[in-house]
C-alpha cells in the first residue's frame, strides 16, 4: 500500500490497511517482557492511545504538514501553559511581597524574644508558612497526578485549577498565623498537579529534540511573572484607601485570575494529540507519527504497576530527584524572604518589591537561552545545568561576604544573579522527562521531579535565621552553596551513566523496523532497547 506523503488518507484507512510484518520481538524489547508484549496479546487499553490511529509501522510524513502541525500545537498549548505556570509561580511568590506589605504584622508571623539582649525578632512562622504549602503538595501530588492520567486531561486539569483559585482567594479571609498555615496546606494540595501535568503534556506532543525548548517557553513564566507580580504588588502597594489591606487585594486578584484561567482550560485544553479538536483528522495522524522515532509514546490511561515499580528501582529517577531537590533550594527562601532580605539594604518595602525586576529578567533570559541552545546543540543539556549552577554559587558568596551597608550594590547584584537558578531548574526538569518512556513511568517521573521541588522548597526557608541577620544569614548561603555543588556532581554522574547506556545499546543488533512497531506499545525506556537517552 502506498501512503500519501501529505496524509490525505483517512486515519481509519491508515489504521487498518497496512501490511503487517513479522520480526523477532526480543531484538526490540527486554527478554523479561517479550512474551507479554506480542502484538496480538496486548489488551487494547494497555497500549498508547496513539495505537488507535496509526499502524504498527511508520508512515512517511510530509515535512511541510509536520511544520504546520507543530505550529498549531505551539499556538494552542504554550500560551496556556505559560499563563498557568506563571499563576503557580505568582501564587507562591506573593507571600514574599505580602510579608513586606503588612501580612507579618496582621497575622503575627514574627515573634520577639525578650530574653535576649537586645531582644531578637524571629520570623520562623513566616518560614513555616512558606514550607507548609509544599507539605500540602507532597500529600496531593501522587493521587492527583495519576488521577490526571486516568481521566480526560483538559477537563480534569481545568476543574482542579478552578478549585485552586478559590482556595487562593480565601487567603484574604485569614486572620491568624494558624489559619494561614491551614489555608496554605490545602492550597499546595490542590495546585500541586499543574507543573507535573505540563511536563507530561510536553512529552506527549513533542519529540525529544523539541521538548527542552518548549519546556523553556512555558517555564520562562517564572521570570516573566516575577516581573509582572512585582509590578502588581507595587501598584497595589500604593493603594491607600479601601477596606482591605494591600496583601489581601493581591490574593483576591491572583485567585480570580486563576479561576478564569481554569474555566478556559476546561473548554480549550485537549486530552491528547490523538483527540485534539484543533487538528484535522489527517493532522492528528501526523502529530502522532512524528513521535514514533523518539520512542517516548504519547498517552495511556491505564496505570501500570510494574512501571511504577521500575521507577522506584531506576537510579536515574533518584538522581534527577536529588538534583531537583538541591537546585530548588534557592526558590523557597527567595520566594518567602526575597523582598524582606533586600529591604535590609536600606530600601523601602515598595523599592524592595521593584528590585525583584532584575532577578526576574535574568531568570527569563537564562531559561529561554538554555532552551534555545539545547535545541541547536545536541546533548548539551546537563552541561548547561552545570554552567547555570556556577553563577548561583557566586551570587551566594556575594550575598554572604559583601558589606550590607545602606544601598550597597554588591549584595543586590548577588541577589539578582540568583535568578539564574531557574535556568538550571528548567533544564533539569525538561531532561528528566525526555529520558523516560511509558505513560505510568512518565507520570511517576513528573511527580518525583515535583517532590524534589517540594523538598527543596521545604528546607530552604528554614535556613533563614533572623537571629543571624547581622552575619548575613550564613546558614542560608552555606546551605545553597553545598546544594549546588552536589547538583553539579550529580549532573556529571548522570552524563556518564546516560552516555554509557546509549553506547551499550548502539552495540546491540536490533531490527530497525521493530522500532516502529514497539513505539506505541507503552513500553518503558528500560524495556524498549530502541529508546535513546539525551543529556
Amino acid at each position: 500500500m502506498k501512503h500519501s506523503p501529505s496524509y490525505n488518507v483517512k486515519p481509519s484507512s491508515a489504521l487498518y490497511n497496512f501490511k503487517k510484518k513479522n520480526a523477532t520481538q526480543d531484538m526490540a524489547i527486554s527478554d523479561t517482557n517479550a512474551n507479554d508484549l506480542n502484538g496480538s496479546d496486548i489488551h487494547h487499553s494497555d497500549k498508547d492511545v496513539a495505537a488507535e490511529l496509526v499502524p504498527e509501522y511508520s508512515q512517511p510524513i510530509d515535512l511541510a504538514v509536520e511544520r504546520q502541525v507543530v505550529r498549531k500545537i505551539d499556538i494552542r498549548l504554550l500560551p496556556f501553559m505559560w499563563m498557568g505556570f506563571g499563576l503557580v509561580y505568582y501564587d507562591k511568590a506573593i507571600l514574599g511581597s505580602a510579608a513586606i506589605l503588612g501580612m507579618i504584622e496582621d497575622l503575627s508571623l514574627s515573634t520577639v524574644n525578650h530574653n535576649t539582649m537586645p531582644p531578637t525578632v524571629s520570623t520562623s512562622r513566616l518560614s513555616w508558612a512558606t514550607s507548609i504549602c509544599y507539605f500540602g503538595m507532597l500529600c496531593g501530588l501522587y493521587p492527583l497526578t495519576f488521577l490526571l492520567q486516568r481521566f480526560h486531561q483538559g477537563k480534569t486539569l481545568g476543574c482542579v485549577i478552578i478549585l485552586w483559585g478559590m482556595v487562593a482567594m480565601l487567603t484574604a479571609a485569614v486572620t491568624s498565623w494558624q489559619g494561614l498555615f491551614v489555608q496554605r496546606f490545602f492550597l499546595g494540595f490542590i495546585e500541586c498537579v499543574v507543573p507535573p501535568a505540563f511536563l507530561c503534556i510536553i512529552s506527549g506532543y513533542y519529540t525529544q529534540d523539541e521538548q527542552a525548548l518548549r519546556q523553556s517557553w512555558w517555564y520562562s513564566a517564572a521570570g516573566g511573572w516575577t516581573i509582572i507580580g512585582s509590578a502588581l504588588s507595587y501598584g497595589f502597594g500604593n493603594i491607600s484607601s479601601g477596606s482591605l489591606r494591600t496583601w489581601q487585594y493581591l490574593y483576591l486578584l491572583a485567585g480570580g485570575l486563576t479561576v478564569l484561567f481554569g474555566v478556559c482550560v476546561c473548554f480549550i485544553f485537549p486530552d491528547s494529540a490523538a483527540s485534539a479538536g484543533f487538528l484535522t483528522a489527517d493532522q492528528r495522524v501526523v502529530a502522532i507519527e512524528r513521535l514514533r522515532k523518539g520512542q517516548t509514546g504519547m498517552r495511556c490511561r491505564k496505570i501500570k504497576g510494574y512501571q511504577v515499580r521500575e521507577s522506584f528501582l531506576d537510579i536515574k529517577v533518584w538522581i534527577y530527584f536529588a538534583m531537583i531537590t538541591t537546585i530548588f533550594s534557592v526558590s523557597g527562601a527567595i520566594q518567602g524572604f526575597g523582598p524582606l532580605i533586600v529591604s535590609t539594604f536600606g530600601y523601602t518595602p515598595l523599592q524592595s518589591v521593584l528590585l525583584q525586576f532584575p532577578s526576574g529578567a535574568l531568570s527569563f533570559i537564562a531559561i529561554l537561552l538554555n532552551g534555545y541552545l539545547s535545541s541547536r546543540i545536541r546533548n548539551i543539556r546537563l552541561l548547561l545545568v552545570m554552567v547555570c549552577c556556577l553563577p548561583v554559587i557566586i551570587g551566594c558568596v556575594m550575598m554572604w561576604k559583601s558589606e550590607w551597608t545602606y544601598h550597597a550594590p554588591a549584595p543586590v547584584i548577588g541577589f539578582t544573579i540568583l535568578g539564574i537558578a531557574t535556568g538550571a531548574a528548567s533544564m533539569t526538569m525538561a531532561t528528566s522527562m525526555a529520558n523516560v518512556s511509558g505513560a505510568s513511568k512518565k507520570s511517576f517521573m513528573a511527580a518525583a521531579s515535583f517532590v524534589g521541588n517540594c523538598v527543596g522548597n521545604i528546607f530552604s526557608p528554614q535556613l533563614v535565621k533572623t537571629e543571624s541577620r547581622r552575619d548575613h544569614y550564613p546558614e542560608l548561603w552555606q546551605g545553597i552553596i553545598i546544594c549546588y555543588c552536589i547538583a553539579i556532581a550529580l549532573a556529571g554522574l548522570l552524563y556518564f551513566l546516560l552516555s554509557r547506556e546509549n553506547a551499550r545499546r548502539d552495540r546491540l543488533t536490533l531490527l530497525a523496523e521493530e522500532a516502529d512497531r514497539v513505539a506505541f506499545l507503552d513500553l518503558t525506556d528500560k524495556e524498549n532497547l530502541h529508546f535513546r537517552y539525551v543529556w
